[in-house]
């Protein structure tokens, strides 16, 4: 019997303990507070290699490698929205008897705050910096030939209010009307050149005043296969309104694992104080890719969604 009542007790007890973590874990989920940070990230290595031996249609030995880091870090509360975006790309090409070239290179970090006024209104300012790392040089970056271009020379920095249009997470278009473009060209020799519109040999600075207007768009292609699509266009209001400026990035992801992914880039860009003609790059790579996928979808974030709450 007391072996009994002994079993009964432990039993009684255990049981009761099973009960007050279960409340306490419950009190805990009730209390948890919304997250309001939302982290999307896309890291990746790719790597392209080719070899020849006895090769009768010819062909150099060469090897590639391309890095990027894409971050999209939002923060969402109630009527405010801060969206910040990191871009940032370097990739590089040995091949045999020419040597070392660079194939991408972008540095591009943005951000972006609003304060809604509508359902998918919001007052909004902004500033953004896009350059690169390294010196560009002409006949395909030979490092022997003319240098055409490093870092901060051109660095482009926006900077203004406007509105933003944000109906989900795939779709944002910011107008800016009121937007200063600054270009700095930081590289004493660059200066010298004349080029990226500055008014004079050995300036390093040179500011606009006009409308700025940005787009992003993403979509599902297919189950794995994603496509961000990133447009903006510049219009000076002081001189030259029609001489405007136009850029279009395309990013295509197909996930072929959870650590495998191939990448293909399009980049057009079209800038009168650059060069008068539309410049095209583009890149493909396969390779190791890392993700990181928090994100709390905008339809979901009923805390945020103040309107339904009237």
């Amino acid at each position: 019997m007391k072996k009994i009542f002994v079993l009964l007790f432990m039993y009684l007890s255990v049981h009761s303990f099973a009960q007050v973590v279960i409340s306490d874990s419950a009190a805990v989920d009730t209390i948890k507070k919304p997250r309001h940070w939302s982290v999307i990230a896309k890291n990746s290595v790719m790597f392209n290699q080719a070899a020849f031996s006895n090769w009768v249609g010819g062909g150099a030995n060469n090897v590639g490698w391309l890095a990027s880091a894409n971050y999209n870090l939002v923060y969402e509360n109630g009527r405010h929205l801060w969206e910040n975006i990191i871009i940032l790309n370097y990739g590089q090409n040995t091949t045999k008897g020419v040597g070392t070239r660079k194939t991408q290179d972008v540095l591009n970090i943005s951000t972006n705050y609003g304060r809604q006024f509508s359902k998918s209104w919001y007052v909004s300012t902004g500033a953004s910096l896009l350059s690169q790392f390294s010196g560009g040089f002409e006949d395909g970056n030979n490092p022997e030939a003319k240098k055409i271009s490093n870092f901060m020379a051109p660095g482009y920095v926006n900077a203004g209010l406007g509105i933003t249009y944000r109906p989900n997470d795939n779709l944002t278009v910011t107008l800016r009307p009121a937007n200063g473009r600054f270009t700095f060209v930081l590289d004493k020799e660059l200066q010298l050149t004349g080029n990226y519109g500055l008014k004079s040999d050995g300036d390093f600075f040179l500011m606009q005043i006009g409308f700025l207007g940005s787009a992003i768009y993403k979509v599902k292609l297919m189950e794995n296969i994603e496509m961000t699509n990133t447009a903006s266009i510049f219009s000076n209001y002081l001189e030259n309104p029609d001489h405007m400026v136009l850029s279009y990035n395309m990013l295509l992801n197909m996930k072929i694992n959870r650590f495998v992914s191939s990448i293909v880039t399009l980049d057009l860009m079209y800038d009168h104080n650059q060069i008068q003609k539309t410049q095209l790059k583009q890149t493909l790579g396969i390779g190791f890719a890392y993700n990181i996928d928090n994100g709390v979808k905008r339809s979901d974030r009923k805390d945020s969604q103040w309107w339904l709450k009237k």
